[in-house]
């Protein structure tokens, strides 16, 4: 089983304040629904709880929680990430798209196989939700796309894949 983290960064590894993405990029939602359709998708209670309450389509909603009665429609609540990755194993997917949020990210990092990473190139101070520092003697850039900022996306962004070494 590959576990893969999916998350949009900034340059100083912002991703969040208040429960809520600090960018608005297209693109970046098309490149994320093209590699989480038809996986399993694993988040922390707080990023559902930032999706409106609502399961992504097309994909296993896994919601990771230590809230014993967290409830709701679509979604299998598990405790722990282990468990996230034992259900996606046991419904025969070969990866796991772990979707954070920063904590989730945290405990994940040093067990995950890839990372699907929306680089922002710009720096955001005011953010309180953070992804973890990738440490390049560990993980090794096997793809990156850089795109410029225009009319519908308001920073120079890049798609990045890196793998465990």
């Amino acid at each position: 089983m590959i576990a893969s983290l999916v998350v949009a960064a900034s340059a100083n590894n912002a991703i969040g304040k208040n429960g809520q993405l600090l960018w608005h990029l297209p693109n970046d939602l098309k490149f994320f629904k093209n590699i989480t359709w038809a996986m399993p998708v694993a988040m922390g209670r707080k990023t559902f709880e930032s999706l409106g309450n609502k399961p992504l389509n097309g994909r296993l909603n896994i919601v990771i929680t230590r809230q014993k009665d967290f409830t709701a429609q679509g979604i299998v609540v598990v405790g722990n990430l282990e468990d996230a990755l034992f259900l996606a194993q046991q419904h025969d997917y070969k990866e796991l798209m772990i979707l954070g949020g920063g904590e989730i990210y945290k405990a994940a990092i040093s067990d995950a196989d890839k990372i699907y990473i929306t680089r922002v190139h710009a720096v955001f101070d005011d953010a309180d939700t953070f992804f973890p520092e990738i440490d390049e003697s560990k993980w090794q850039l096997t793809s990156n796309q850089d795109f410029f900022k225009d009319e519908k996306h308001a920073y120079d962004y890049s798609f990045q894949v890196w793998e465990k070494k």
